[in-house]
């Protein structure tokens, strides 16, 4: 029996987790509830017009936005259903897809609403773990390309692996289990469970920093 990918783990437990809180649950990205949230992975996935205005700015980010608004209008239930039931045929079932970005989003995105209703940070299994590492490894740089001045290190917790993020002296340093470090450069800087250590400097910058996309 094949083994469930992540992303499609996490799609799951998201699902469940809509249903148990249903559509008026606060998230992370306020003023988002998870209605809001549950919107905005359907438009991702099955709104080809649309999608790019996630990360495009200007008339398409406004697209994006109205349409958004008009899918958290519908039915909640119809919204958990139809993300339940895994990407359409394309883009979003290529492998590469499935295991980075697709797995970044639904692992962020899961622990957008767990934290926000009262759900600390979770006991990955290893390869869960060995997944997200490998793509905090893979481009930390864009992530944290708001970050000047100073350089940055990211060390998975209990081990010695290390990978720059930027380069640059002084130099601070990002230490956390793989979830963790993927929470803090997609901006969850507030939720993420990280020690920032190293120059006094280079950790006001990456405290004062704006992570993510």
């Amino acid at each position: 029996m094949a083994e469930v990918p992540f992303d499609a783990l996490e799609r799951q437990q998201l699902c469940e987790l809509f249903v148990e809180l249903g559509p008026d649950a606060p998230t992370l990205l306020e003023p988002w509830s998870t209605r809001d949230l549950a919107a905005h992975l359907v438009l991702r996935e099955h709104d080809y017009l649309a999608a790019p205005g996630l990360v495009l700015p200007g008339r398409w980010h406004r697209l994006a936005a109205t349409r958004t608004a008009k899918l958290a209008e519908g039915d909640f239930a119809s919204l958990v259903n139809q993300l339940r039931s895994g990407p359409p045929p394309g883009f979003f079932r290529i492998g590469w897809v499935r295991r980075f970005p697709n797995l970044n989003e639904f692992f962020v995105h899961h622990e957008d609403v767990r934290r926000a209703n009262g759900r600390g940070p979770r006991s990955n299994v290893p390869d869960l773990d060995a997944a997200l590492w490998h793509n905090v490894a893979r481009a930390p740089w864009f992530l944290a390309r708001r970050l000047r001045g100073v350089g940055l290190e990211l060390e998975r917790a209990g081990t010695n692996e290390r990978v720059r993020a930027r380069r640059g002296e002084p130099t601070a340093r990002l230490v956390g289990p793989p979830g963790e470090l993927l929470l803090y450069l997609f901006g969850r800087q507030a939720a993420a469970q990280v020690e920032v250590a190293g120059d006094p400097a280079a950790v006001a910058a990456v405290r004062e920093t704006s992570f993510g996309m």
